[in-house]
């Protein structure tokens, strides 16, 4: 198992770090009841890669993440998009940057029963007020096998074609960051395989920048870097993981060493 020491240095300044964590802490409650679900965190995330963030449960992964993306407030610290500190931000500012630069893919799939795939595909954009690069459109309708299901409702596609209705949503709009939280816990084991083949494919062909939250040791394998949160903090991260030294790693941390 190769387990190199967590960065204590976030890659932003060099310009290499599509998002960044920048000595983050996120505090829940306060007095004897506070929770201290990151404590410093530092690290970078690079353009055009796919990373899972993985740790055992309580560990704070799901808050990094949520924090990176803009969707929860950081106590102390600072997130940065590219150039932009996000933690400074109003929050017209960053519901922009949610809309506009972050792209999401959630295991609830979040589409609208209402619309068609078509219509839930460029609903972000419509928001926006843009209109879907239609090469694009084209591209990942053809990929992601929806060319025949595009005048379909949520409630007429299976599982992982919602999945893949929101992976698509979550791309069409080219964002600069897509964050993905457990986006195969409610597939099956073949739908999971071509969910997290997509993601990976969208690093290399596309050059899209993944983050992946995950406690599947076999889904963080599709990443091109695990980093491994305890407590709060950074404890390390896998680079190529394959899923033998995955698992290690995560037995190593649940058993406190």
């Amino acid at each position: 198992m190769h387990i190199r020491p967590a960065s204590t240095t976030a890659p932003d300044r060099d310009g290499l770090a599509a998002v960044a964590a920048v000595d983050l802490v996120k505090v829940y409650g306060a007095g004897d009841t506070a929770v201290r679900a990151l404590d410093g965190v530092t690290v970078g995330f690079d353009r055009g890669r796919f990373t899972a963030i993985m740790g055992p449960s309580g560990s704070g992964k799901s808050t990094l993440m949520h924090c990176l993306a803009g969707l929860d407030t950081a106590t102390s610290g600072r997130v940065m998009l590219g150039g932009t500190d996000l933690t400074a931000q109003p929050d017209r500012v960053l519901t922009k940057a949610r809309r506009e630069r972050i792209g999401f893919v959630f295991q609830s799939f979040n589409l609208l029963p209402q619309l068609t795939a078509a219509d839930n595909i460029t609903l972000p954009l419509d928001l926006a007020g843009r209109k879907a690069d239609p090469a694009l459109f084209d591209r990942l309708v053809t990929t992601l096998g929806l060319a025949g299901r595009l005048t379909h409702r949520p409630s007429e596609l299976s599982g992982g074609q919602q999945q893949r209705v929101a992976l698509a949503r979550a791309l069409v709009s080219r964002p600069e960051v897509l964050f993905a939280d457990e986006p195969t816990g409610n597939l099956d084991s073949r739908s999971g395989a071509e969910v997290l083949t997509l993601l990976r494919e969208a690093t290399r062909d596309l050059g899209q920048t993944v983050v992946m939250v995950t406690h599947d040791a076999g889904a963080a394998a599709y990443a091109d870097r695990v980093v491994l949160l305890a407590d709060g903090r950074l404890a390390g991260e896998i680079h190529q993981p394959d899923i033998a030294a995955v698992t290690e790693a995560l037995q190593a941390l649940a058993a406190g060493r």
